[in-house]
């Protein structure tokens, strides 16, 4: 029944185990939602901030549907209106209906409840009936036959994961392809090489920017091996794994259901006790992020520092300016983008400690801490796959060297006598190196002055192929 309250709002009245609440009439969430808002006013970020799990949500409760229609527990009628309102969901409605907080006490019931809620008052509306009119279809006997918050839950996680998972992969492949495509124009620009800042012996620059691609691709092979774990759900295994009030041959038609509408090679875990407790494979998941994001971060702060100056830095590289630098020096442009994914990176370490530490503070048949778990993996790897884009197209993209600045270091750096030293001696490479930090002067030219080396072979040693090993890079 509708009410106007003394503010005009109109509202329906819903109850629950608490007692009775009224709930705007326009809403197509209820009284388990409302009571949600009211306990979790955290972070103000809803579910529906992370449109992957909204879609998985929608995804179990179609494929449980499916399954107790299929078993005789769920009529054709209201079938047809819960499966025709949860395809709705997966393609994008109603999503400002999913409205609890990410960061929930309950283990996700809130959340859980949310989509019941949500789906069994769209699908009254598809059956001609009214919002809140639950005993034609309710949201616990219908939505939720068979299920529980704690297989619900950890299995539409694990689907959103999985598919936040793929973006990012596709991300990092972009972003290899960049610095792939910038080794190739850097392949034969000689530079010197530094060890813990100083100078240690010629190589390219193509051969730098090669390394931070490879780097990329082995984290992109990690990351996608550690996302498989998490194919194996534990949907059918309701409260805590054993089962219960889950009909025969339910858990296997709903996982069968679920990676057919997923399209993702899904498989029912060994134990569903153990599987219900257990948030490894989020851990080895979070740790592979956290994996990406150090080597990330550090290509980024060797980027800052290859571009650094321009005058009183190394100034090696340059990377492309994207907006003024300062509000007060005029000119100034700094690094922003290598900036911006640091400190994305920052976060993503930072995660991974809440991760892990949720994944410890689980007790017994079940973990209650999943959400912030769930909120951890997402954000992460939303913010991380949105980075790496923009350092790839607004950075990397358009780098380039100092091809001559980087050649006249190598001819003036005490490193070249490295190279030189099988061609003139190990004692006359150290005299050559003594008299030019004395002096100041050029390696090569030392090596001109006393006779060691004919012009002619000392510039054929200087070629980049020569001083880089260019030929011995692996698989060339």
């Amino acid at each position: 029944m509708a009410h106007v309250t003394p503010d005009t709002l109109i509202t329906r009245s819903e109850h629950d185990l608490i007692g009775d609440r009224e709930v705007p009439s326009d809403a197509y969430w209820g009284v388990h939602t409302l009571r949600a808002l009211d306990n979790f006013p955290i972070t103000g970020i809803p579910i529906a901030s992370s449109p992957y799990l909204v879609q998985a949500l929608a995804a179990v409760k179609q494929a449980a549907a499916t399954a107790n229609n299929e078993l005789g527990l769920l009529d054709d009628q209201r079938y047809a209106a819960i499966r025709a309102a949860c395809e709705e969901i997966r393609a994008g409605a109603l999503s400002d209906q999913f409205v609890v907080d990410v960061i929930q006490g309950g283990a996700g019931t809130s959340t859980n409840m949310n989509a019941n809620e949500v789906i069994a008052n769209r699908a009254l509306e598809i059956m001609g009936h009214a919002r809140g009119q639950y005993d034609v279809i309710h949201p616990n006997e219908h939505v939720n036959l068979s299920q529980s918050t704690n297989d619900v839950y950890p299995t539409a996680v694990k689907i959103a994961v999985i598919m936040a998972t793929h973006d990012l992969l596709a991300a990092m492949q972009v972003l290899e392809d960049s610095f792939a495509r910038k080794a190739d124009e850097f392949h034969d620009v000689l530079k010197m090489g530094r060890t813990q800042l100083q100078d240690a012996v010629p190589m390219t620059l193509g051969q730098e920017f090669r390394t931070y691609s490879l780097m990329i691709g082995e984290d992109r092979a990690r990351l996608g091996e550690a996302v498989l774990l998490l194919h194996e759900i534990n949907l059918g295994a309701t409260a805590i794994g054993t089962m219960l009030n889950a009909p025969a041959g339910y858990v296997q038609a709903a996982c069968g259901h679920l990676a057919e509408i997923t399209g993702l090679p899904l498989e029912t875990a060994v134990d569903l006790i153990e599987a219900t407790q257990d948030c490894g494979a989020f851990v080895q998941l979070s740790g592979t992020l956290k994996r990406v994001a150090v080597k990330l971060s550090k290509i980024c702060n060797d980027l800052r520092l290859l571009s650094s100056g321009p005058r009183a830095g190394l100034n090696e590289i340059n990377l492309p300016p994207v907006q003024a630098g300062s509000s007060i020096m005029p000119g100034k442009v700094n690094p922003v983008i290598p900036e911006v994914v640091n400190q994305v990176a920052f976060q993503i370490i930072g995660h991974d400690v809440t991760v892990t530490m949720a994944a410890e503070a689980g007790q017994l048949q079940l973990n209650a801490f999943e959400p912030v778990i769930c909120y951890s993996l997402s954000a992460g790897i939303s913010r991380l796959r949105a980075s790496i884009l923009v350092l790839a197209e607004r950075c990397v993209d358009g780098i380039t060297a100092n091809v001559e600045l980087l050649r006249a270091e190598v001819e003036n750096s005490i490193g070249l006598v490295t190279a030189l030293n099988p061609y003139i001696g190990y004692a006359a490479a150290t005299e050559v190196a003594k008299e030019a930090l004395v002096s100041g002067r050029g390696v090569a030219e030392l090596v001109l002055e006393r006779g060691l080396l004919p012009r002619a072979k000392l510039e054929a040693i200087l070629r980049p192929e020569v001083l880089a090993n260019l030929s011995k890079r692996p698989g060339h």
